[in-house]
Order: C-alpha cells, then structure tokens, then sequence
C-alpha cells in the first residue's frame, strides 16, 4: 500500500508536498481529475435533495477507499456527488479544496498540521485539531475525527508480546538494549534521540528494513519495528503496535477537510456520523480486503457503510 506523509517522513514530506508514493491502480480514467465539466466516473454521482459535494483522493488506496466511504454515505442522505480519485499531491488537493473546486477530501489530521505549519509541535489529536483550526485558512476547515489513524508505531510480534510482557513504549524501554530495531534508512537519524529522550528506549542495534520491516518482524530478524497502523501486514503478520502514552508519534487520526462555502448541514452531519464509526480496526480490516484480497474499494465501502447502518 502506498504511503502518505507519514510520521517517519513528514516533514521532509511536507516540505516536497507529496501526498502519496504509488497506491495502486486507478478510479481515474484519464484527463484533468480536477476538471468539473468532465464526466463524474461511472456509479460516482447521485441526484438528490442534500446538496452538492465533489469528493476527491490522494494517489494511494486508503485514500480512494475513505473517498468512496464519504461519497457513498452522503448519497444515501441525497446529496449529489462526484468522485475525483487519486489526483496526487497534497499541495494540488489542498489548492483545490481551498478555491472550491474539491468540496471534500479525506485527510490525516496530523500530516494536514505539518503541511501548513510545519514547526507546530502538537501530538494529541485534540492538539492537533486545535492548531488547524488556527492554522488553516478561512475557506477551510475540518469535521470530527476519527479514532481511525494511519500512523507510525513500534511494532512487535504477538509471540515477542506474550513472551515479554509488552503492551507499551514505556515497557519497551525495560528491555530494548536486548532487541534488534529496523524502519527506513532515516528512521535512527530521525528518531534515536526522541526514543531515549522520551522513553529512555535504547536499542542494541537498528537495521535498514525499509519496506520489508513487517516481515523481518515476523522472522525475527528484527525484533520491533517501525509499521503503519493500518499496513495489511499488521494482520497478516500478526504484529502489535506499542502505545504510546506519551504521544510521541503525533496523531495521524483520518480527518473530513472540508471548503467551508461548499460543506452543508447534511453533508457536515453524514460525515461526522462516518467519523464516530470508523476505527483503526476496521481501516485495517478494509485495507486487508483490498491489498490482500484485490476487492474493490467501493464494494469494500459499501459492505462497511451497511454494516453499521451508514448505506
């Protein structure tokens, strides 16, 4: 799965305004997605009496798949809308949000902050969420957040959490001079200093895992690392993040970004409805059907929508 401005990456991320490295195939048939006089994709638009929303994505499937859980929900409230999936960078969906030309997209609370305030230090989401009210420009703004988040954590074995008794970074630190830690080739630069600090977490050795993190995990290679939330991998791979009560990895919590003129009643109502529902879990539970099991998005949306009364 394609990953997004991550923690690991963010503020070099930020700086290059990427919103995305890959994701897989397309909703988007080619031409400008931005263009709103060209034809909304096929099962994208609905007539109704809620309104209108043009919804668009970043350029990686967790993204689409947010997409098309909001397009759907605001349908069945009667909203008219339109889908714009995969449409790249951050500074291109953020412009267009910002001009009028996207209504929605779905974002990461986080990332967002670090994109338009790249200094700001807060880490909780209510601190987060706080900041981007102040920060964000006056056309915009952001609904409710979900628990749901995508975002950086120390991961171990569910064998290595029995076996040790870890459930927490701060556990960790008891025996982490003991274990072998991989992530990006970046990772120790950007964070050996913040896990001493913080945590008094000191590693015996840190290798380069890169993308191949998870699996070093679950051959013991490695014995923690540094994987998304929501990686399929997490599940197939029978990993446990650590929490981090200290906050550490600020909130990376999926997030409505709205064009404030644009964004109505029905449509600020359906969207927060979503948010109350939406949980880590059940992302990851989505992302495993549709990078493991190749499903499609909008199907993998609609049997979500419905099974928590949201279709």
């Amino acid at each position: 799965m394609g990953r997004k401005y991550g923690i690991a990456g963010v503020f070099v991320s930020a700086m290059l305004a990427l919103a995305a490295c890959g994701g897989g195939g397309g909703g988007n048939t080619g031409g400008n997605p931005l263009d709103t006089s060209s034809a909304a994709p096929s099962g994208s638009a609905s007539s109704g009496g809620g309104g209108k929303a043009v919804i668009g994505s970043f350029d990686f499937d967790e993204s689409v798949l947010l997409g098309s859980i909001y397009a759907q929900a605001l349908q069945a409230k009667g909203v008219q809308v339109e889908e714009k999936p995969r449409i790249g960078s951050r500074e291109v969906v953020f412009d267009q949000v910002k001009s009028g030309g996207l209504t929605i997209v779905p974002e990461y609370n986080g990332n967002l902050l670090a994109f338009v305030d790249l200094k700001n230090t807060a880490a909780t989401t209510d601190e987060v969420n706080a900041a981007l009210k102040e920060k964000l420009p006056a056309e915009l703004e952001v609904l409710d957040s979900s628990p749901a988040e995508d975002k950086d954590s120390l991961s171990i074995s569910k064998d290595t959490q029995t076996k040790q008794s870890l459930n927490t970074m701060e556990d960790l630190a008891k025996v982490s001079k003991t274990f072998v830690v991989g992530g990006p080739p970046e990772f120790k630069k950007r964070w050996e200093a913040r896990f001493k600090e913080v945590y008094g977490i000191e590693f015996k050795q840190w290798k380069p895992t890169g993308p191949t993190t998870a699996d070093a995990i679950k051959d013991g290679t490695i014995q923690v690392g540094n994987v998304f939330t929501t990686d399929p991998k997490m599940t197939a791979n029978n990993l446990v993040p650590l929490q981090d009560p200290k906050n550490i990895f600020p909130a990376q919590n999926v997030t409505p970004l709205l064009n404030k003129a644009a964004a109505t009643d029905t449509i600020k109502t359906t969207l927060n409805a979503v948010s109350a529902k939406l949980t880590t879990q059940s992302l990851l539970d989505m992302m495993q059907k549709i990078s493991v099991n190749k499903d499609e998005p909008g199907t993998v949306a609609k049997e979500w929508l419905t099974s928590n009364g949201l279709g």
